[in-house]
């Protein structure tokens, strides 16, 4: 069983990528767990750990080519900016965590005059890791660093849009030495893969990075199967407030960017911007011309600043935004139309005369502005 993994430049598959299932996490999780109790991975000193993922580490950077293309293809995320970004924190984020991997230490108490306690920092067994499709390069090493340098085994479930990078990293997590079952990378959808991992029986711990509401099914099935700990990172809005005492054009690029960085597929994006009313008309007028100015396109061509949504269903909820804040009275000031007949690319888009409930409920990726 298969499912195809689409190019949002084009709306075109350019691959067909095997589709994991319950019995597909059933089979990774054996895996892990032969590699936890019986493998060498928990059993290596914390140098010997170090060492592998430092190997990890300088192999990302000898592939950043390689890996910079496949987060485009997958994610339709700038090539300059996976290349500059993205994949070196990965590296960084490893080595990182490497450094940590022979510093795990307890503690001896002294209790009374005749009794001294300690503490011993063991790794938590098998962990589920569940990655978003925004960052999964930056979400996948975040989450798997630090596990790898606690000595646990793991299964990884990429969103389904962007597998490719992932299936990658397990390349050369290989070829960097770590040994078999420790990392497993199943991909798959949430219902099925997603659920199987957080319901799982013998993962010790799930970690989730994505929407408050899928969040809680996670929390959910964790605590009614094992009642294994959960960690979550859920969604986010953040507003931007702008004050009179600020350089105005400085400020107009600075919330361009906090919307339009990563095509708005980020869960701090500056989605709503209040304004000091003294400067208010002035920084509307820049703010306009700026998004006028930013240059939507091919996310492999240097002069380009924003790449297309991820994939059609983020596409058709950005453009659903859009009409239900022209139904309920808000005024468009530029932007708001899909570009070209191919692809996921969308104009920037402001919004003005908005209101609370209407912000709240509806702004993900669109500026909008009081």
């Amino acid at each position: 069983k298969t499912f195809e993994t689409i190019d949002p430049r084009t709306g075109e598959a350019i691959a067909r990528i095997a589709e994991g299932d319950k019995e597909d996490v059933d089979l990774a999780v054996k895996a892990a767990r032969q590699a936890f109790d019986h493998g060498p991975w928990p059993r290596f000193s914390g140098a010997e750990r170090r060492g592998i993922m430092l190997k990890f580490a300088d192999l990302i950077e000898e592939h950043a080519e390689v890996l910079a293309v496949l987060e485009a293809l997958d994610a339709g995320k700038l090539h300059s900016w996976a290349k500059m970004g993205d994949i070196p924190g990965a590296a960084n984020t490893l080595r990182y965590y490497a450094g940590a991997a022979d510093k795990i230490h307890g503690e001896v108490l002294k209790m009374s005059r005749a009794l001294q306690g300690y503490t011993l920092r063991e790794p938590i067994g098998v962990v589920g890791h569940i990655i978003p499709w925004n960052f999964p390069t930056t979400m996948f090493f975040m989450k798997v660093s630090p596990a790898l340098a606690a000595g646990c085994t793991m299964i990884v479930k990429p969103a389904e849009q962007t597998p490719l990078i992932a299936l990658y990293f397990a390349h050369l997590a290989k070829l960097a030495g770590v040994p078999d079952g420790v990392l497993n990378v199943v991909p798959g959808f949430g219902p099925t893969a997603g659920a199987a991992i957080a319901s799982h029986m013998d993962i010790d711990k799930v970690s989730f990075t994505g929407s408050t509401d899928v969040g809680r099914q996670v929390m959910q099935a964790a605590a009614t199967s094992n009642l294994k700990p959960v960690s979550l990172e859920l969604g986010g809005k953040s507003p931007l407030l702008i004050f009179d005492d600020v350089d105005v054009n400085t400020a107009a690029d600075m919330a361009l960017l906090g919307i339009l960085f990563n095509k708005g597929e980020i869960c701090v994006a500056s989605s709503r911007v209040y304004v000091q009313e003294g400067i208010y008309d002035e920084f509307e007028k820049k703010l306009v011309e700026k998004a006028k100015a930013w240059v939507v396109g091919d996310p492999f061509d240097p002069a380009v600043r924003q790449g297309p949504q991820v994939d059609k269903k983020q596409f058709d909820r950005i453009l659903s935004y859009i009409e239900h804040g022209k139904r309920e009275g808000a005024t468009l000031l530029t932007g708001g139309k899909p570009i070209g007949k191919k692809g996921y690319y969308i104009e920037p888009t402001i919004f003005t005369n908005v209101t609370v409930n209407l912000s709240n409920k509806y702004w993900r990726i669109l500026i909008a502005l009081s």
